[in-house]
């Protein structure tokens, strides 16, 4: 039966304050996966993975969905880890229709949560390790580099989001410009044409780059 201990705990407990890349790690070593988001484990296999290896039989894992996308599949595997709950006293309750929207943020709690329930049991010790002889435990050192590489990735992802957003709303920009000098009672205006002009050289210089 489960600690109390081990499953209540407040959002400001130091389980929520584990970080993304030692989460991603924590699923990618157990489960011989390489996720590199935390969506990706929206399904509810993982989370079901996770409770069969520290109490082995607990859940029909023969049921479970690996393959879910559509939201009835990854109720489905939700279910069966709520049902496995209730057989261990575990009073979390499973929110499944917050988990299936694939939200960062929903996804990470219940997973920092599984995190500190994992930690819990057996000083983090699991009863049904996968079969393959466990890889060797990286070095400080090795740790530290993923560790700062994962953060450059990290950076580097919100440095593409936001040049891909300025993108966007550049090219929306230009489009008004454009549009606006061609309307009807502006389009033969000297400056009108003075900016089409320049639209249209940027769009040919463009055009010459090589491929």
């Amino acid at each position: 039966m489960a600690s109390a201990t081990a499953v209540n705990i407040g959002m400001m407990d130091p389980a929520y304050f584990v970080g993304r890349n030692h989460i991603l790690s924590w699923i990618n070593t157990s489960l011989r996966l390489n996720f590199s988001r935390i969506e990706e484990a929206a399904s509810g296999a993982v989370h079901c993975q996770m409770i069969d290896m520290i109490h082995p039989g607990i859940l029909p894992m023969h049921k479970v969905n690996f393959e879910a996308h559509a939201e009835h599949d990854m109720i489905h595997n939700y279910k069966l880890l709520q049902d496995a709950f209730n057989k261990l006293n575990i009073q979390k309750h499973v929110e499944v229709n917050k988990l299936v929207k694939g939200r960062p943020l929903d996804n990470l709690e219940f997973l920092q949560w599984l995190k500190r329930y994992w930690d819990s049991m057996n000083g983090g010790a699991v009863n049904g390790a996968p079969p393959e002889t466990p890889s060797c435990p990286l070095d400080d050192h090795l740790q530290r580099e993923i560790r700062s590489l994962n953060g450059q990735i990290s950076e580097l992802e919100l440095s593409a989001d936001c040049t891909e957003r300025d993108r966007d709303l550049y090219f929306a920009k230009l489009r008004g410009i454009e549009l606006l000098c061609r309307r009807p009672e502006l389009e033969n205006l000297s400056m009108a044409a003075a900016v089409r002009k320049i639209l249209y050289a940027f769009d040919a210089a463009e055009g010459s780059l090589p491929s």
